[in-house]
């Protein structure tokens, strides 16, 4: 992160600290990955609770992500900066919608989910590139989480991925 956009960024202010992660969005190299791995152990304790409670969660941390992006990217004056992992969070916790949550489900959605929002096939490549603004930001990431989520639930029902 270049000096300026250093000075402009504040930890102090909520939405700029979730925005990039509780820090993690910070790292010098693999900022979403970090995020990624940051957003993990969040899933976790929210794969604790019901279904019900999850998928409400899942939803408002997509929600509010529109916002919290939104205003961190317009303060940072850089529309989709790299140190902004809301969006990574949201989807991871897509990627585990209805999904058991246990060591190897961890590590196979982590892996399945980065794969997407790396590569970005279409349509997650068409969404990063035509939608702006905090909805913009999120949703490849949401697309993402949807495409790891289908994957994740065709190998625990062909019993590739076991319990």
């Amino acid at each position: 992160m270049d000096t300026e956009t250093r000075k402009k960024l504040d930890l102090t202010h909520p939405m700029h600290f979730l925005a990039v992660g509780f820090g993690s969005g910070l790292a010098v190299k693999m900022p979403g990955t970090f995020g990624t791995l940051a957003a993990l152990p969040l899933v976790w304790v929210a794969s604790l609770f019901p279904d019900e409670i999850f998928i409400a969660l899942t939803v408002l941390v997509c929600l509010a992500g529109i916002k919290i992006c939104d205003q961190t990217a317009k303060d940072l004056g850089v529309h989709d900066h790299s140190a902004i992992v809301w969006d990574e969070f949201a989807g991871l916790f897509i990627t585990f919608l209805l999904v058991p949550f246990n060591p190897s489900t961890a590590i196979v959605g982590f892996l399945l989910f980065r794969f997407f929002d790396i590569v970005k096939p279409w349509p997650i490549s068409l969404l990063d590139k035509k939608v702006k603004g905090g909805f913009g930001i999120m949703v490849d990431d949401i697309a993402a989480g949807v495409m790891a989520c289908v994957v994740m639930h065709a190998l625990l029902y062909f019993e590739f991925l076991t319990l």
